[in-house]
């Protein structure tokens, strides 16, 4: 896998004479849980990473001079290269996870934005589809069930409480593939929609609160265990009423999702999430629209109209922000090259962590032998050189 002294036991069985030979990635900076290999050695066969070729006969890629760091995991995602995860077609959808791809993502969610609940449920079963094979890691529900207050750019009108009935009835229409529900946990219905959602192995995320320390705390009691985009659309920490932040922070059972691009987290509202809550409860998301990977102009967010201008998304009527045009590649170098932060520990926050949140920690999220060969080259400066994605390369290091 790399350096001796990191090398994990795995049987590697003889191939055929027609399967393609192994790739091997040489002389890199290796980021493994163990911490990061000098000189390490990435090895591939098929799609998967193993200790050691079967052959002699390898593809040698010299990475000296760069990083080799897990395929990254986004589980907060409305879409990219033009299209929408809520609304696009099938061709649409792909175009976005392909988009996001080649800057890193090898393992993405798709989320939704609040609708009507019968479009959602039509909708939850389409994405299933793409989810089934393989194109998707699962569906996250952003909406209905948000508190006006903050809403942020979430049509107001087709906001509803958290019904447990009608929470089940978006889990059954994706078909077992609901990985998160993002939910304002005080509203009437929210502690049991939370109950229900652990009960069914889904997510039950706290976001677009307004709720108080104490309604919080009852949330994280029931079952919630991810902050959705922690300090965006939830009241500012306070010294007298500390509001959700302070006890989303201070759990050990939650994960808080942070948007590393600048413009929805001051460095220092970044610095204290990670010092409070630890590089093992982080997780680097995205929450991309449309304009991911596209550029600046008119896009629509569900019902809403949004403007993209320098980068940003803002909604044309109202001025909030609307999501972000942000890719998982820019969110690595900003934290290790702006924010100061461990590449180890932005690792975890962009692999390992979103991995283990989706059950997936057995398949992907580390470069451990046995594992989906999913992983990202950098340069010394941590721009992006490369992807690979169960063993092909979806951007090539020699690509520049």
């Amino acid at each position: 896998m790399a350096a001796s002294a990191a090398r994990a036991t795995s049987t590697v069985h003889a191939r055929s004479p027609h399967h393609p030979p192994s790739t091997v990635l040489a002389g890199a900076r290796v980021v493994l849980p163990t911490g990061t290999v000098d000189n390490g050695r990435v090895v591939v066969e098929g799609t998967k990473i193993v200790t050691e070729a079967s052959t002699a006969e390898a593809h040698v890629h010299d990475l000296s001079g760069h990083w080799v760091v897990p395929g990254f995991v986004d589980i907060h995602n409305h879409g990219g290269g033009g299209a929408s995860f809520t609304s696009g077609t099938a061709e649409d959808v792909l175009r976005g996870v392909m988009t996001h791809r080649r800057h890193g993502t090898t393992t993405l969610v798709a989320s939704t934005v609040t609708g009507d609940m019968d479009f959602l449920a039509h909708r939850a079963g389409f994405l299933s589809e793409l989810v089934e094979q393989g194109d998707l890691a699962g569906i996250h529900f952003e909406g209905p069930f948000i508190s006006p207050c903050r809403k942020g750019a979430h049509s107001e009108e087709l906001l509803r409480d958290p019904d447990p009935a009608e929470v089940r009835k978006l889990i059954d229409a994706a078909r077992g593939t609901a990985k998160m529900v993002t939910l304002a946990t005080e509203l009437p219905g929210g502690i049991d929609s939370v109950r229900l959602l652990a009960e069914h192995g889904v997510i039950a995320a706290i976001g677009h609160t307004d709720a108080t320390y104490e309604q919080t705390r009852e949330a994280i009691d029931a079952g919630a265990t991810v902050a959705t985009h922690l300090f965006n659309a939830m009241p500012a920490l306070g010294h007298r009423a500390p509001g959700p932040i302070a006890a989303l922070l201070e759990d050990e059972r939650i994960t808080v999702e942070l948007i590393n691009d600048g413009t929805h987290l001051h460095p220092a509202a970044l610095e204290l999430a990670f010092r409070s809550a630890g590089a093992g409860r982080v997780a680097f998301i995205t929450d991309a629209m449309d304009a991911a990977g596209f550029g600046d102009g008119r896009y629509q967010l569900g019902p809403l109209e949004v403007e993209v201008k320098d980068g940003v998304a803002r909604l044309v009527e109202g001025d909030s922000i609307a999501g972000s045009t942000l890719t998982l590649d820019t969110a690595f170098k900003r934290a290790v090259t702006v924010d100061r932060i461990p590449v180890e520990d932005v690792v975890a926050a962009i692999s390992a962590n979103p991995a283990k949140l989706l059950g997936a920690y057995d398949r992907v999220g580390s470069l451990d032998p046995g594992k989906d060969a999913d992983l990202v080259v950098l340069d010394a400066d941590f721009a992006l050189k490369g992807v690979m994605r169960r063993g092909e390369w979806i951007v090539r290091p020699e690509a520049g």
